[in-house]
């Protein structure tokens, strides 16, 4: 074999394999979506034989990773607002709506039997309120038998967009709680894991415990949650139904880069934890962008059944086609 013939066998071969892998993407960042992107880039690599691998190490990893330009793209459940996207030179859209569960661990009390008034919520993750049998929380449980038992409260270890989530949540209850992705919490007993896995985990394990998950972890463990009272004084269970409820109150523009936080919406049957995910891309990286748009664009057609059978709210069709139209126009499509 002549140089000349090995040096274009090499050439044939790196095509190939550029080829093979143009489309393999890296992303990496918020568990919240981690179950529901898991079964999209499975279905994804069926349907195409395109690779998309998604690692669920939390949103605040998740804009460190992009900012830093480890990833081709990443998750976060903390929107990012348009001056600090133009800063560090990102795109942002949703990609799916999911909610909030409060879980807990309590001997003999069954899922959706557990009722929490917002004042309770607010009283346990606050450390006002330290044991299960206070009056804020028998007051709306009168059937329950409640222990005598110290709560342990179950958090995050990581920075995470769950939580600047839940704490948007607790803001409106009572001010003194501070919207964060990592605060300080100040009780008795806490617990912390890393991603909703560890907190669910946690909340497995540990008797008399409490803590907030995505939903889909509730279901994949069998973890029992409480109803939860929503503004307008209703206990609402959470349910897709609730969560679709919930979502109607979102608000998208593509001017601000689809910045929304849909915490404590309005509606008497909506449930009041929910929340939006999102996808950051680099600016830059125009091929490595219109493939992460090309597999977004494949899971918002086909990917609604797995996302509704994991408890997540597929976007609507409308927000959907803006979402598209944000393609167009930041030329990643």
């Amino acid at each position: 074999m002549t140089l000349r013939t090995m040096l274009t066998s090499a050439l044939i071969a790196s095509v190939t394999l550029t080829s093979i892998y143009a489309e393999d993407l890296k992303g990496r960042g918020a568990s919240f979506p981690g179950p529901v992107y898991k079964a999209w880039t499975s279905d994804y690599y069926k349907a195409t034989k395109n690779q998309v691998n998604y690692t669920p190490t939390g949103s605040g990893d998740g804009i460190k990773s992009i900012k830093k330009r480890m990833v081709d793209f990443s998750g976060s459940d903390k929107p990012l607002k348009p001056e600090a996207l133009k800063k560090d030179k990102l795109f942002m859209f949703p990609s799916v709506v999911g909610s909030i569960v409060l879980a807990y661990n309590i001997d003999g009390i069954k899922d959706g039997e557990l009722k929490l008034s917002r004042e309770a919520v607010a009283g346990i993750f606050s450390g006002k309120i330290s044991h299960w049998d206070n009056k804020a929380i028998t007051a709306q449980n009168a059937g329950l038998k409640l222990p005598h038992a110290p709560i342990t409260v179950a958090v995050r270890a990581d920075k995470s967009g769950t939580t600047f989530n839940f704490t948007y949540f607790l803001n409106k209850i009572d001010p003194s709680i501070k919207v964060s992705k990592k605060p300080k919490w100040s009780v008795d007993k806490v617990v912390a894991g890393k991603s909703n896995s560890g907190v669910s985990a946690n909340i497995k394990q540990i008797k008399n415990s409490i803590g907030y998950i995505e939903y889909s972890y509730k279901l994949k463990l069998g973890l029992p949650a409480a109803q939860v009272e929503n503004k307008e004084g209703k206990y609402i269970n959470p349910t897709l139904k609730s969560f679709q409820d919930a979502a109607k109150y979102a608000t998208w523009t593509p001017e601000n880069d689809f910045y929304a936080v849909i915490g404590d919406p309005a509606g008497a049957t909506s449930y009041p934890i929910v929340a939006a995910t999102f996808i950051l891309l680099p600016e830059e990286k125009m091929q490595t962008n219109k493939a992460v748009t090309k597999f977004i664009d494949w899971a918002y057609t086909n990917g609604d059944a797995a996302a509704t059978e994991l408890g997540y709210v597929p976007l609507p069709k409308e927000t959907k086609e803006q979402i598209r139209k944000y393609w167009d126009a930041k030329k990643i499509k």
